[in-house]
């Protein structure tokens, strides 16, 4: 299949496989499922991940999401902050949260002053509290450390609660309302989070291939290595075991794997426009082969801006830069070249979905050329 396969044909491929293509997923929590875990910092823009692949969601309803727990905002994988379904997270934590957890340990003990014994210590406190008072936020939890008689900076807490995330005795609880998805709180794991339904880690790891391929191909081993912190030993071992139900083709030196009843779906007779945010699965969930979404090589690499990107038929067409204003959410785009009126339009008509989805006016103002 290695013949006609560029850049621009796995960047279109991938749009698709991420439910970008216009082909959302009937409802959120099958959008998360379908990507495995959606990266999720910033809680507006998360939201915006998922309203971007489907349709009719709404802030309260993620908001209610997140409070049944059928959804879960914790740390695993590289880590960082990703939305899980309960279903999955037991087992995506199994697999892939040992080793980052003793990341997490060795800078808790060298870099912040807290040992073993401290940590136990420490979380004995934070799991009572949060099983006295469930879904505090973390200044609550602060007080409830204080309040048992123990001093720790911010710092502290917030690498220790990375700790008890990613060893399933903390996560996410219900948000507290705001005029966004809400404010982050944590509750405790319970007894009742499905047990993994894998029988070992060799299985765990076929699994964790075959959901990655399916959500996020074509895929390079090393983009698989990158998003699950996982040793490239690891992948050849899933690949080995999930490879024969699954394709790849040759491009650029690299092995690229996708379902085998896929192929690169052909250009768009008309501009499809999205404005996305750096930290989305579609750009963050890539690092080998991340660039194939700047074929014209504008956008800089290794001093990537902090904003949201203009994104014209799966390539990367400009920043956006977006201000919010009670009842008004403006983008600021600056092209990285010249943009079709049609392409203008779609990317006005992308801003006005935003606006629809947070409940404000949307506009956009162009600016010169980004550089």
């Amino acid at each position: 299949m290695s013949a006609g396969i560029d850049d621009r044909a796995v960047a279109r491929w991938r749009f698709r496989t991420l439910l970008l293509d216009g082909a959302s997923a009937p409802d959120a929590a099958s959008a998360v499922r379908s990507l495995l875990a959606v990266q999720a910092e910033n809680p507006e823009q998360t939201g915006w991940a998922l309203a971007s692949r489907t349709r009719g969601l709404t802030p309260a309803g993620l908001r209610g999401l997140l409070a049944s727990g059928e959804l879960v905002r914790t740390h695993v994988l590289r880590p960082t902050w990703h939305l899980v379904h309960r279903e999955d997270l037991r087992w995506l934590l199994e697999l892939t949260g040992p080793r980052v957890r003793r990341q997490a340990a060795r800078q808790l003990d060298r870099d912040l002053g807290l040992d073993a014994a401290a940590v136990t210590t420490l979380t004995d406190v934070v799991v009572r509290a949060l099983t006295d008072a469930p879904d505090l936020t973390r200044e609550g939890l602060a007080r409830a450390v204080a309040a048992a008689g123990h001093e720790v900076s911010g710092t502290q807490l917030m690498v220790l609660l990375v700790h008890l995330e990613l060893g399933l005795l903390v996560a996410g609880g219900r948000p507290v309302p705001d005029d966004g998805v809400g404010t982050h709180t944590y509750r405790v794991l319970g007894d009742d989070l499905p047990a993994s339904p894998y029988a070992d880690r060799d299985e765990a790891l076929d699994a964790l291939v075959r959901r990655y391929v399916a959500g996020h191909g074509p895929v390079t081993e090393r983009d698989l290595a990158y998003w699950a912190t996982l040793t490239l030993g690891d992948v050849r071992r899933g690949l080995a075991s999930a490879g024969a139900d699954l394709a790849s083709f040759e491009h650029d030196g690299r092995s690229f794997w996708h379902l085998p009843d896929q192929e690169p779906p052909p250009p768009s007779s008309e501009p499809q426009a999205h404005l996305l945010h750096l930290l989305d699965e579609w750009y963050r969930g890539y690092q080998d082969s991340r660039r194939v979404v700047d074929t014209a090589g504008r956008h800089p690499a290794g001093r990537e801006p902090s904003m949201g990107l203009a994104v014209v038929d799966a390539q990367i067409a400009g920043t956006a830069a977006r201000t919010t204003r009670p009842g008004r959410v403006t983008f600021e785009v600056a092209p990285y070249g010249r943009l079709s009126a049609a392409e203008r339009r779609a990317l006005e008509a992308e801003a006005r979905r935003y606006g629809t989805y947070t409940g404000r006016d949307a506009e956009v103002r162009w600016a010169s050329a980004a550089r």
